[in-house]
């Protein structure tokens, strides 16, 4: 199936190259999931991608988590991602002023010369989506940012007027891919949906096809849910590097989300 006809007016909506890049991975796949790749040393990581790589179709990181992190390490990691066609999504949270996350794009992780996608507080001003951009500019690249709408953890502070300012700056925003939110609560992220329109898209952590509470209040909600309430991207972690079987726990999120968008 063409990604124009999976994704419909979202396809025909986007505006950032890396959206319809993003749209174009998922349609070749057959995969709306994101993999939150919650090790901590490099072998265990690249593991876990050889493993679940053919059916996610953009990995989350935490550069900053890995123990034995090194340049070389970390330059054949990526080259393995794209081997298996990945779109690389550092969780980073920037929250500076845009002159700050401009420069934090580089620095000892260099994150501008690998990351696809990197998400962004916007407390400090939509300058530092600017920022953010001219970083990837800086070496030549692209990349899209997804602005924090909604979070899944249990008494966090994005209320609901925050929510809508975040949606309408970032909405008017050339450079933001997205917004991320609330999987664990359909109702919120239709709301959401609603808000944002069709031009950009909504990544959803909080998901497991186990719902309920999970560690230090995080909460999870049903993938398919998820989907059919207008998120565009699952981001799953412990259902799948914590499966017994990680293979086969990726095959069915994939299974189930893109179900979910042909049926949407």
């Amino acid at each position: 199936m063409q990604p124009k006809d999976a994704w419909g007016s979202r396809w025909r909506n986007a505006t950032l190259p890396m959206a319809k890049h993003y749209m174009t991975v998922a349609a070749e796949k057959q995969s709306l999931v994101c993999l939150a790749a919650d090790r901590n040393t490099m072998a265990d990581l690249s593991e876990l991608v050889q493993q679940v790589g053919p059916f996610i179709a953009a990995l989350k990181t935490h550069v900053d988590l890995i123990d034995d992190w090194s340049v070389e390490s970390w330059h054949d990691f990526c080259a393995l991602a794209n081997k298996h066609n990945l779109l690389i999504f550092e969780d980073r949270k920037f929250a500076d002023i845009g002159k700050i996350s401009r420069a934090q794009m580089s620095g000892v992780y260099n994150i501008r010369a690998w990351s696809d996608i990197v998400t962004a507080h916007l407390i400090s001003g939509p300058d530092i989506v600017d920022g953010l951009q001219a970083g990837w500019n800086d070496v030549g690249r692209q990349g899209g940012v997804l602005l924090l709408a909604q979070m899944s953890s249990r008494g966090n502070l994005l209320g609901e007027d925050y929510t809508a300012k975040v949606v309408e700056l970032g909405s008017a925003h050339a450079g933001v891919l997205g917004f991320i939110g609330n999987g664990s609560r359909p109702v919120e992220l239709a709301e959401l949906r609603r808000q944002v329109g069709e031009q950009k898209l909504i990544w959803t952590p909080g998901v497991n096809i186990s719902v309920g509470d999970g560690e230090m209040g995080q909460r999870y909600g049903d993938p398919y849910d998820a989907i059919a309430a207008g998120s565009d991207c699952i981001i799953v972690g412990s259902g799948i590097h914590r499966a017994n079987d990680p293979r086969s726990a990726a095959q069915e999120y994939a299974r189930l989300s893109w179900k979910a968008l042909l049926e949407r």
